[in-house]
């Protein structure tokens, strides 16, 4: 039967015209590699002559693979989703695969019930979770009982048994308190956020305190909710003691911009007066004066890394098989907001 005339070439005419299966065919699209070098030359031969350009509902109807990639998440911090984001979408473009972003409701149930109803509208080809989702036994619990493949960015611990992509939190953390006490500071303030990242930070944080002597003034650690408004507060407490710190380190970005306004509304000059770090080396951090020093975490790169998991195979919940765990290199930027502590407070 001739094609009828302007509709587009479908999988089967690419099957006709390199002489293969259509199955073969499918197996190219795919990138599998047990496709003998031959074939899979002619048919990408015929997949150029036609303009083919296979569809994801045709795919997933012909039991191939979705194509699609989830990332989830819940997370108050908009520059940590977008830089998680923005490394998931390069990672999928260069394999050819889409990206589907969810937002969950941190609730366990209503998160649990979200990630069914996606599951079984999509069947992506793996998950990404970012905090805290990736720290929730229900939703993970749930992947599982599907046998959907997943990547933790940052999880708390060993993640269930599942693959992980991850920095060394407390080691970045440790060496940016390294650098306040290299400055000669050592009233140096803590604000932690809600989420378990927080948690190793503050251990870097306590870590290179405990290494050069200098004992922890629990009057120095506030709490906060990873939130710029959380980061106003804290500093407000800290800035109004009889023995304010010399120092601030916020566990991430947006609580270290926080206690940057507080300090300017308050009419200390940051760094002359107070010095101020962040964690995250988010957009923000160089859109302020004077610009932040901060660690910066790759999270591009952990989320390019956790697609390449999902890809690879090697994030399949098989049994007995060890879930790979990749460990991203961090880096302190130096900026603007920090020097030595003014002599009368040092």
């Amino acid at each position: 039967m001739n094609k009828r005339a302007g509709a587009a070439p479908t999988i089967i005419d690419v099957a006709r015209k390199a002489g293969v299966s259509i199955k073969t065919v499918s197996r190219v699209m795919n990138k599998e590699p047990t496709v003998h070098a031959d074939t899979r030359a002619r048919v990408l031969e015929a997949v150029a002559a036609l303009n083919y350009r296979p569809q994801l509902s045709a795919r997933s109807l012909a039991g191939a693979k979705s194509f699609l990639i989830g990332l989830l998440y819940y997370d108050p911090s908009a520059a940590f989703v977008a830089g998680v984001q923005r490394g998931a979408t390069l990672g999928c473009r260069e394999a050819g695969r889409h990206l589907v972003v969810e937002s969950l409701q941190e609730d366990g149930v209503d998160a649990q019930a979200q990630i069914e109803s996606m599951l079984a509208a999509l069947r992506p080809d793996g998950v990404i979770l970012t905090p805290p989702l990736c720290d929730n036994p229900a939703i993970l619990e749930t992947l599982r009982a599907n046998r959907t493949p997943c990547v933790l960015i940052s999880p708390a611990g060993e993640g269930h048994g599942m693959a992980r992509v991850r920095m060394d939190d407390a080691l970045a953390a440790e060496e940016l308190t390294n650098l306040l006490i290299s400055l000669g500071h050592s009233a140096i303030a803590f604000i932690e956020g809600d989420q378990s990242a927080s948690d190793r930070r503050r251990q870097g944080y306590e870590r290179a305190l405990k290494a050069h002597r200098i004992a922890l003034d629990p009057a120095l650690v506030m709490p906060g909710t990873f939130m710029f408004e959380s980061g106003v507060a804290a500093a407000q407490k800290l800035l109004a003691l009889a023995q304010p710190p010399t120092a601030i380190f916020a566990a991430n970005d947006d609580m270290a911009l926080g206690a940057l306004t507080a300090a300017q509304r308050l009419g200390i000059a940051v760094p002359a007066d107070l010095a101020i770090v962040g964690f995250d080396d988010s957009r923000a951090a160089t859109l302020v004066w004077p610009e932040l020093t901060t660690v910066r975490q790759p999270l591009a790169e952990m989320a390019m890394a956790a697609v390449d998991l999902l890809l690879s195979g090697a994030a399949r919940l098989d049994a007995g098989q060890l879930a790979p765990v990749r460990v991203l290199p961090h880096e302190v930027i130096v900026r603007g907001s920090t020097a030595s502590p003014a002599r009368s407070r040092a």
